[in-house]
């Protein structure tokens, strides 16, 4: 999962892409990038590995001169660290084109082939999101007008649809021209827009995954872009927009609400808090009706993303709700922290108990959901040695028993705890007296309620079906091949940093 921002205005975006960033870090953590456009025509770039605050120094911010720009967040994907896939990609013909992205391209590999064989373009790195760029890059090279016109760009993103498959959100800049936005035909990856009104009338325009960006900056949320949509604001500040793909489908990613995005956005005009207190609703009433045997003495949420979720349990349940875990702040994710090894070396340092909270009490504990399971154990474990003297863990999400193949690092059906196995044997590999699973009808209920015109979410994690309709076991199979490779450079990569660390002491 990635964070992007893309702002076109009339004056300087460099602070303003950097504060969006930070408000969007929750959605990657392993790199960062800006690029911006000035009024000569020039991009100005600044990438690398680590977090935004840690990425940009004065003299970076300095040197992004410009008012029109794009931004970056990335975490982890199947273990690749190098900074050549940081993100934004830059690419020279037509005119200068750069692009963010969010999401995967699930044809990665024959549109590589396509590029070189039919287009002459060579993409240099592993990323999915160079050959978008590029794919993009070939369908404007069609157009013979200079300069182009918006029916010219919005050809090229509808040729674009129709090439690529899988999830994008994606924030383009082309020299000589402005900005162009666009989202996959099924609107998963989400993208939102907004405008800021300068005290002499002009309008600038902002392009981000989640609304709370657009908050921060003052920006007014106008809408979702809608699935297969583009937008093109032009140099001199006009906004055109036009529909794109040929069949749209509102599938929005259910695991957006559920675990990724910030409680106080807005995606696809559905509330993100709201939604989750819905959810804490749903498992309430089912653990009240199913589970009513359950002596709980108090409910404990795994912070941050379930306290919601279970303050709405233990008032359906008449139970005290109680902070059992006090979180460090300044430690990253462990879901997307990359390695297996690291994740399990995180869980201690993230989380501490409040022991008060645990002795000799029987608890309830809640969290978004259970992917791989290494989290739940050691958080089950911090409990016990804490004094619980039974433990009961729920789940505002069913079991995770499928690969995401739409950005979402968790490709390998061999890392998921639900992979294969009944609720029991996952009560038993976690270490629980009693656990309890969210349905997914509910779930599904519990996020569509603010908007009645989303039918159906992409929710291939909890039921294996994967709505491009292009993924088979062979592709899944590549992608448990891909991830062992990733991880052996992964480990071999750590071993060096290891041995560099043991040589300069």
């Amino acid at each position: 999962m990635c964070g992007i921002v893309g702002i076109a205005g009339f004056t300087p975006v460099n602070q303003l892409i950097y504060d969006a960033l930070m408000v969007l870090q929750h959605r990657g953590q392993d790199a960062a990038g800006i690029v911006t456009l000035d009024s000569n025509n020039r991009f100005h770039l600044r990438k690398a590995n680590g977090l935004v605050k840690d990425v940009f120094e004065m003299h970076h911010m300095l040197h992004l001169q410009g008012t029109m720009g794009l931004g970056h967040v990335r975490y982890p994907t199947a273990g690749c660290t190098s900074v050549s896939e940081a993100q934004p990609f830059y690419v020279n013909s037509p005119f200068g084109i750069t692009l963010a992205h969010n999401g995967n391209l699930t044809n990665t590999k024959e549109m590589r082939e396509y590029l070189f064989k039919k287009k002459r373009r060579h993409v240099n790195t592993t990323s999915d999101s160079e050959v978008l760029l590029n794919i993009f890059a070939s369908a404007l090279d069609n157009s013979q007008n200079y300069p182009l016109t918006e029916e010219d760009i919005f050809t090229a993103v509808a040729k674009t649809h129709k090439l690529i498959k899988g999830a994008y959100a994606c924030v383009v800049m082309i020299i000589g021209h402005g900005m162009v936005a666009f989202r996959d035909p099924n609107g998963i990856r989400p993208l939102v827009m907004g405008n800021y009104i300068l005290k002499d009338g002009r309008i600038e325009y902002m392009v981000a995954s989640e609304s709370v960006a657009l908050d921060t900056l003052g920006f007014k949320l106008l809408r979702d872009l809608a699935p297969g949509e583009a937008i093109y604001i032009n140099e001199r500040g006009n906004l055109f927009t036009h529909q794109c793909a040929s069949n749209p489908q509102y599938h929005p990613c259910l695991f957006e609400y559920v675990y990724f995005a910030r409680p106080d956005s807005y995606i696809d005009n559905i509330s993100v808090y709201s939604a989750r207190v819905r959810m804490g609703q749903s498992l309430g009433k089912k653990i009240a009706d199913k589970w009513a045997q359950l002596d709980i003495d108090v409910v404990i949420p795994i912070p941050e993303t379930s306290c919601d979720i279970a303050l709405e349990i233990a008032r359906i349940l008449d139970k005290p709700y109680r902070q059992g875990f006090v979180k460090n702040r300044y430690v990253g994710r462990t879901f997307i922290m990359p390695g297996q090894q690291e994740r399990h070396k995180s869980v201690r340092r993230k989380l501490n108990v409040n022991r008060a909270e645990f002795k000799n009490k029987k608890v309830l504990l809640v969290d978004d959901s259970i992917v791989r399971g290494t989290t739940s154990k050691q958080i089950v474990i911090m409990a016990r040695d804490a004094g619980a003297i039974r433990v009961y863990f729920a789940s505002a999400a069913p079991e995770i028993r499928f690969p995401n193949v739409y950005g979402i690092d968790m490709p390998n059906v061999n890392e998921l705890i639900a992979y294969g196995r009944e609720v029991n044997k996952i009560r038993e590999l976690i270490g629980v007296d009693e656990l309890i699973f969210q349905n997914l009808a509910d779930l599904i209920n519990a996020v569509k309620d603010n908007n009645s015109n989303i039918t159906e979410f992409e929710c291939s994690v909890f039921d294996g079906n994967y709505i491009t309709k292009d993924i088979n076991q062979n592709y899944l199979d590549s992608l448990v091949l891909l991830h062992r490779d990733n991880a052996q450079v992964l480990y071999y990569q750590n071993e060096i940093e290891n041995l560099e660390i043991y040589n300069k002491d």
